[in-house]
């Protein structure tokens, strides 16, 4: 897929995915730029699937890199495996007169030799260590690595388009800012998030979806939240509510400052914030 094509096939989001306009235009300027997009925003908001979707768009390949806290940049481009090679040369295994047999390829090395222009996803830079995005963008920046173990060049023809992810779990270098596009995907918006339903269940009860929409926007805004629900917990506890046949007057009864939700385990994820719950629920049948 050429640069040229990928003018043309522009990302206007998918059947399975709603985008808004503001990520429609980062979006599409990130790749007619070919900087890498940096995508921020709360966990459940849809930041890793965007690559994806990006990939499904526009017809391009998907090649995937999960961050660590232990990956460096370097595993991007390949890993020799020393260790393997004194061994099977103990053993006396043929294979270790080729040293190729002893190189695993990295993300970025499969991603510079694609036969097609891929969709190169790098989720949650911010696991990584303060010194990876620097190295990580100016490899990116030369779009060439030499392999010195085979004495080779691997040179991309054309730069792939990048989707980058953080958390925000700690602040990204300057300079690797400077040289991204970035988009912070927002918190959809209760119009956005009955569309997102609507995706994902067509034709779901409308009285049910304002009711636990209700409910599901209360709850992120009771202060003191550990962690917040995200769109992909709401999904699954409307699931739940769908395979429950839960009766539409248990939700009307359900007040989030004062009981907690049916099915709560699909919403909230963690101890503090259900006994939190609790006790909200005492103090409120407590007050005459």
């Amino acid at each position: 897929m050429s640069e040229q094509s990928t003018e043309q096939n522009r990302f206007e989001g998918t059947s399975s995915y709603i985008a808004t306009e503001d990520l429609k235009v980062a979006v599409n300027a990130a790749v007619t730029l070919r900087r890498p997009l940096l995508v921020k925003g709360e966990p459940g908001t849809g930041k890793t699937v965007l690559a994806h979707e990006i990939s499904k768009a526009l017809g391009a390949p998907m090649i995937e890199w999960n961050v660590k806290s232990t990956t460096k940049a370097q595993q991007g481009l390949y890993e020799y495996d020393a260790v393997a090679r004194l061994r099977d040369g103990q053993l006396g295994d043929e294979r270790v007169h080729d040293i190729s047999n002893y190189i695993k390829k990295g993300k970025l090395w499969e991603a510079f030799t694609s036969p097609e222009l891929p969709v190169l996803l790098i989720d949650e830079i911010d696991k990584a260590d303060i010194e990876f995005p620097n190295d990580l963008l100016q490899e990116l920046d030369r779009m060439s690595f030499d392999v010195y173990e085979t004495h080779e060049r691997i040179e991309a023809k054309e730069r792939p388009i990048v989707v980058i992810t953080s958390n925000n779990e700690k602040e990204l270098p300057d300079a690797f800012l400077r040289r991204c596009f970035f988009h912070y995907i927002k918190f959809p918006d209760r119009d956005t998030m009955r569309e997102i339903i609507e995706v994902h269940y067509p034709g779901i009860q409308k009285n049910l979806v304002s009711k636990a929409m209700e409910i599901f926007y209360e709850l992120r805004e009771v202060p003191g939240l550990k962690k917040k629900p995200s769109t992909s917990e709401l999904l699954d506890w409307l699931k739940l509510l769908l395979n429950e046949d839960m009766p539409l007057d248990v939700l009307q009864d359900s007040n989030p400052n004062s009981a907690i939700p049916p099915l709560h385990g699909a919403l909230l994820k963690n101890e503090q914030d259900v006994m939190m719950f609790e006790r909200l629920a005492f103090m409120a049948r407590r007050q005459p």
